[in-house]
Order: structure tokens, then C-alpha cells, then sequence
């Protein structure tokens, strides 16, 4: 009898939890159905707080229905297909792909360029020429099967996590702009008059992003680590390889990564897009200094 008094004062002593997230501790209940709610669960109502659900469905004075959508670790929106963005972006890698092998004469507009022919042969073109295009277009632009069927599971196997744990948007914004670093660095660091192409500089952004994320959950990083690692070797060690898209993407990913992941909720999406649009700011900076140099 003793022992089953002690149970039921620890029982009620006892802290409850949100309902929606089980490892939260909380004292604040939902004014209209009662159930512990944690603070990123919480929505200003007339009186007290209600809960996504009770907001969703009732006629409460709370928040947008759209503002009690379950988040993802980023604060992204939870999507039924988690990989529908990774789907799109493979398939428009594949489809250039296919258009450049049905007609070749498209790989020369969309490969980054800075400057071809190399004086005194006019007209030329090039990102130097203003044609800035070529470095989000480069991104999408394969010639060697080998070379796209590398990059596309690697968008594969990293693609879907992150997507998963950032939401789409987040997602997007983290492969398009590493990209666009690697397309950068490599225009500052490579010949002017070398062509490049391929998805590299994103999927090397992927790849800081994801370590970044693993590392946030406590997750067993060697797989990882050592994927990384074959790839880098990769990189050094095959030639007509564009390392500074590596270089640039990876840099890009970690940097982006970080603040998806460890961005403070009060501001979060404030310090993740902002992010981004400085990483964006940095590639609009070298892509200048770099055409000053070349013209």
C-alpha cells in the first residue's frame, strides 16, 4: 500500500508533456480542450492559448490555420512527400541531359564560361560578357552519363533527408545557392577560357549540410565521413574535375546548414534566409571582381 501511495504522488507530481512533441516538458494547457501544449506549439488566443489542432478545426481567435502546421526541425512545413523537390530537381537534370545528348550544340550556351574565345577574337562570351546566366545554368548541364548518374544519387541519398528535415523551401534555397557558390568560385579560381558544367558545387553543398545536420541530431557521422572522403579523393585525383565547385558548394552548405539548423526559433527564419542571401551577396562580390580582372 506504501509503495503504491509513493507511485501515485510521483504520478502527480509529475510534469506533463506536450502532446505533440512527448520529450517537452510544459505547464501551459490548451484553454479549449486541456491538452499540454510547449511553446512552439502555443497560439495567442483571446483568452490563454489553444493548440494547433483546436485551431485548425474551431472558430478560436487564434493564429492562421497555416501557422499551426506541423514544422520540420528548420521550421519547414511538413510535406505528405517528403522528396517531391529532390523528384523535380533529378528530373530536370535528366532532362537537359537528354536534350544536350539529342542536340549538342545546346552544351555550348549553358556551360560556365568566362571568357571564350581569349582575345584579340571578338564577339566572345562568357560570364565576363555579362552572360551571368551560366552560372545557375551550368548547374543543371551534363555531357558524360557517368558524370550525371554520380551526381544524381548523390542528390538521392542527401536530397531526401535534408528535405525532409529542412521543408522545401529551406531545401531549395540550400541546393540552388551552394550551387551558385561553386559556379562563383570556380569562375574566380579556374582559366578564364575553361568550361565547366555539372551539379558538383550543389551536391557538395548538400554534403556540408547534412554532416552539419547530423551532427546536430548526435547522429553517427563515419558513413557520412567517409562517403566525404571517397569523394575528395575523387576530386584530387581524377583530372578535368572543377574542384573549386566542390571546394565552393561545400563551403556554401556548411555555412547555410548551420544557421537552418541552429537558428533561434524567435527569428529563425530571419537568420536562415538571411544567411543565404549573404552567402548570395558573396557570389555576386567575386563574380565581379573576377569580370574586372577578365575584361
Amino acid at each position: 500500500m506504501d509503495d503504491q501511495a509513493a507511485g501515485d504522488a510521483r504520478d502527480a507530481q509529475r510534469v506533463p508533456v506536450c502532446y505533440r512533441h512527448p520529450d517537452r516538458e510544459t505547464g501551459i494547457r490548451c484553454t479549449r480542450c486541456e491538452r499540454p501544449i510547449c511553446p512552439e506549439c502555443m497560439i495567442d488566443a483571446s483568452v490563454g492559448f489553444q493548440c494547433p489542432e483546436c485551431v485548425r478545426t474551431g472558430s478560436g481567435t487564434g493564429h492562421a490555420p497555416s501557422a499551426s502546421l506541423p514544422r520540420t526541425l528548420a521550421g519547414g512545413t511538413v510535406a505528405a512527400d517528403p522528396r517531391l523537390l529532390t523528384k523535380i530537381l533529378i528530373g530536370i537534370n535528366l532532362a537537359v541531359f537528354l536534350a544536350v545528348q539529342i542536340r549538342p550544340s545546346l552544351l555550348d550556351p549553358l556551360v560556365l564560361v568566362g571568357v571564350w574565345p581569349p582575345e584579340p577574337f571578338l564577339p566572345r562570351d562568357g560570364v565576363a560578357e555579362g552572360e551571368w546566366y551560366r552560372l545557375f545554368t551550368s548547374m543543371f548541364t551534363h555531357e558524360e552519363i557517368w558524370h550525371i548518374a554520380f551526381n544524381m544519387l548523390g542528390l538521392w541519398w542527401l536530397g531526401g533527408p535534408l528535405e525532409e528535415a529542412l521543408g522545401r523551401a529551406r531545401f531549395l534555397a540550400l541546393y540552388l545557392v551552394s550551387g551558385l557558390a561553386g559556379s562563383a568560385l570556380t569562375y574566380v579560381l579556374a582559366s578564364g577560357s575553361t568550361a565547366s558544367l555539372g551539379a558538383s558545387g550543389a551536391i557538395f553543398g548538400l554534403f556540408g549540410a547534412i554532416a552539419v545536420l547530423m551532427r546536430r541530431l548526435n547522429q553517427d557521422m563515419r558513413g557520412i565521413i567517409a562517403l566525404l572522403v571517397i569523394n575528395v579523393i575523387i576530386t584530387i585525383g581524377w583530372s578535368n574535375i572543377a574542384w573549386q565547385a566542390h571546394l565552393g558548394g561545400f563551403v556554401a552548405g556548411v555555412v547555410i546548414g548551420y544557421a537552418m539548423v541552429h537558428a533561434p526559433r524567435e527569428r529563425r527564419a530571419l537568420v536562415q534566409y538571411g544567411t543565404c542571401a549573404l552567402v548570395l551577396a558573396a557570389v555576386v562580390v567575386m563574380t565581379l571582381l573576377r569580370t574586372a580582372q577578365l575584361t
